[in-house]
């Protein structure tokens, strides 16, 4: 019979031999015999504890099998602590100690029995290994990651019997001070059970206790105040990326490891028949020791890919295992050793195999974007590599990668990444304006070029499109914002941020409903929220009256970011429609100290974009009810101090003001009589031009906030004096000015 019709199996597998059993026989053979029968009892019962299975014994040695590298690891080191602790009182000659050898490999079941290449190098490595020792091989190494206590000291190639290339070989010892990991609970210990009877108990167990939760709302291992809607979403397969292993030797290639599970996340995001979890959720787990059915169960996920990555010169070496999360078995692993310059076509293969392995059919439009090569410049994707990574590290990382996504364009101009990319981050400083970097309306045109840029080379962008929805959004094109959100999510349908971002869009043009429906979906494939989604699944909450859960998503973003004032003026609000005014009060304290002209004439601008007035008005009265001032810094005119229209051009046009704006800052402002307006101060100049309208004078600049004019009345100041130049009080949404304008 071919060995191709037997049944194959990636396994660990953990081969065992007493150390000099010949010569303790030969000292004692009866009370040796007596001796290793209760050692192989004790082994057993403890390959069982951490879910391994015997496959045989033969004579003083033992093989066994597991469904991961770390059981198999840590019931090694468990096995080596127990028999260490029982030898305390032996005679070093009559003590019996074990070589143990672990290898991760390809094997063959027949009757019961394990066979093959893996079994026979497990077995070799077992001779490596010192009396009481453990040797793994590097397939082990690199599968076990950083996920146990213990170090591993490099033998280098070792060339074994009857294995004909030679292999990499490596002692395992715990970390000094360490204990061996505790076992999984996989039912009473002392029973032999086969494989499937374990999971068959494990699954039981999940489902009395609380596995069944985790299953249908991962989510509330993070977010249990969130509410109790179930979202089930297992009628596709569902992964998740583990963030991929360093293993260059070298902190400053952190950014490489990272942004190739970046990639992996986003191009599996494009496939619609899988479920994928996105970026924070995986990373939370980055540099850690874990356990994949633990992770499984948290993520809500049935398969968890993993893997390591070392780049070297002009080469690079990735290894790669797909996990099924309730048996542990590995579905797929292979290792590329390639040059740097494949490193799309490694990408792809991965891919390729995943989809393979799951049995996931993909679309004719799904298979073009997928063997799309982002960019041929190594050197471009290397600085989009380190920018996507800057881009997470919050407000400092903005200009960094904004630099960086600039550099990468300009080594490869039709690079559709990096162009989506830094629309994305410039979209963000518009929005949130983060002045220090780049102006509102410099950072919105940015946005607006970068991401028409990015779906000119990639008209299947999802990014691009995400981008370019929420500026739509911002414009009132509310319908035109709607298809760019929904196009973003039907190309990235595994993406978070793309059905947050839409949820934004939908809740802005007054469709709630919708809104909430994306928040599910959002919190099902990012089961821990960042900060910034948390923000906006909150303020959706808050718009459908749902204000404790609101408050709840808001109060969890603010431990991630507590100096957010974006974050205090949401807590603020709901505070404020909770009863809670001091509470109120003290996040609006927050804003106004940050952002002094803070007021709800300004908030009705910077929220324009509201498709419905009634949404806009149930915002602003919630902004006043935490104590938002309707004008900058407090200011309150009397309505017979106010100027008339025609008053308003007389004391504008051709007049130059002198006084102090804001919080005192000297300032001069001249408008000609066809309005063209220069303004300076301290710290300030700008051009523009002036105009009147509804009573108000109004300065449009291309410095202006949201790019949208500044309108306002003035007043006459009861108290002021041409000495002191604060004659007239001069008040838009932005700030207050207090001049005198002498003929």
């Amino acid at each position: 019979m071919s060995t191709d019709q037997y049944e194959r199996r990636l396994e660990a597998i953990l081969y065992a031999d007493v150390a000099g059993y010949s010569r303790l026989t030969g000292l004692d053979e009866a009370g040796t015999h007596k001796a290793l029968s209760t050692y192989l009892d004790a082994f057993t019962g403890l390959i069982e504890t951490y879910g391994g299975k015997v496959v045989h014994f033969a004579g003083d040695a033992i093989l066994a099998e597991f469904r991961t590298v770390t059981d198999a690891v840590s019931c090694a080191t468990a096995v080596q602590e127990d028999i260490k602790s029982r030898n305390t009182e032996i005679p070093e000659d009559r003590r019996i100690q074990f070589r143990i050898g672990i290898n991760l490999g390809d094997v063959i079941i027949d009757r019961d029995d394990i066979y093959g290449d893996g079994v026979n190098v497990a077995a070799r490595l077992e001779g490596l290994a010192e009396p009481g020792g453990i040797c793994v091989s590097d397939a082990v190494r690199v599968a076990l990651g950083t996920r146990a206590p213990v170090e591993l000291e490099s033998l280098g190639l070792q060339s074994v019997k009857n294995i004909s290339e030679p292999v990499r070989a490596f002692h395992l010892r715990l970390k000094t001070g360490e204990k061996p990991p505790s076992p999984v609970s996989f039912g009473a210990p002392g029973k032999k059970r086969s494989r499937r009877n374990l999971v068959v108990a494990g699954l039981a167990l999940l489902a009395v206790a609380v596995g069944l939760i985790a299953w249908t709302r991962p989510w509330a291992i993070y977010t249990p105040a969130f509410g109790d809607k179930s979202i089930a979403m297992l009628d596709k397969p569902s992964i998740a990326v583990l963030p991929f292993i360093n293993m260059s030797g070298n902190e400053a290639e952190e950014y490489f490891a990272d942004g190739m599970t970046d990639d992996l996340i986003t191009d599996l995001s494009k496939i619609s028949g899988l479920l994928v979890i996105a970026r924070n959720s995986v990373f939370a787990f980055k540099g850690k020791a874990v356990n994949i059915p633990d992770i499984g169960r948290q993520l809500g996920v049935r398969y968890v890919l993993e893997g390591s990555v070392r780049r070297a010169g002009g080469r690079i070496r990735i290894n790669a295992q797909l996990i099924v999360v309730e048996t542990g078995h590995h579905l797929w692993a292979e290792r590329y050793d390639r040059e740097y310059s494949d490193i799309f076509t490694v990408q792809d293969e991965v891919i390729g195999k995943i989809v393979n392995a799951m049995a996931v059919r993909l679309t004719t439009t799904e298979q073009q974007i997928l063997t799309r090569i982002p960019t041929t410049n190594l050197e471009a994707y290397d600085n989009y590599l380190r920018a996507e990574q800057y881009s997470y590290a919050g407000i400092h990382g903005v200009p960094i990668a904004m630099r960086l996504y600039e550099k990468a364009i300009q080594l490869d101009p039709e690079f559709a990444h990096a162009y989506a990319s830094y629309a994305r981050t410039a979209v963000d400083v518009w929005r949130f304006s983060y002045d220090q970097f780049l102006s509102n309306p410099i950072a919105k045109k940015l946005a607006y070029e970068a991401a028409s840029q990015a779906l000119r080379l990639d008209p299947e962008h999802p990014r691009a499109y995400s981008v370019l929805g929420l500026l739509q959004m911002v414009d009132g094109e509310h319908e035109q914002a709607i298809a760019s959100g929904r196009r973003a999510v039907l190309l990235g349908p595994s993406s978070a941020d793309a059905h947050l971002t839409l949820g934004l869009i939908l809740t802005y043009a007054g469709l709630i409903s919708e809104a909430l429906e994306t928040v599910d979906t959002a919190r099902r494939l990012e089961p821990r929220l960042s900060p910034r989604m948390l923000s906006v699944a909150g303020f959706i909450w808050f718009m459908d009256r749902q204000y404790q859960r609101a408050l709840e998503a808001f109060e969890r973003a603010q431990l991630e970011m507590p100096e957010n004032e974006v974050l205090s003026e949401l807590l603020a609000i709901s505070y404020a429609k909770l009863g809670r005014r001091e509470d109120a009060a003290r996040e609006i304290a927050k804003v106004l100290a940050v952002f002094p002209p803070l007021s709800i004439n300004h908030l009705r601008d910077f929220y324009s974009h509201y498709r419905l007035s009634d949404d806009l008005e149930f915002l602003l009265g919630a902004l006043t009810e935490a104590g938002v001032p309707e004008w900058p810094f407090g200011f309150e005119g009397q309505p017979e101090d106010r100027l008339s229209a025609h008053a308003v051009k007389d004391i504008a046009f051709g007049r130059t003001w002198s006084g102090q704006v804001n919080l005192g800052t000297p300032f001069i402002q001249e408008i000609d009589e066809h309005g063209t307006l220069a303004y300076r101060s301290a710290n300030s100049f700008f051009t523009g031009e002036a105009f009147v309208d509804a009573g108000m004078l109004c300065i449009r600049t291309e410095v202006s906030l949201l790019g949208q004019d500044q309108c306002g009345f003035i007043y006459r100041n009861p108290q002021g004096s041409v000495e002191n130049q604060d004659e007239y009080v001069y008040i838009n949404e932005f700030s207050l000015m207090k001049f005198s304008a002498p003929d």
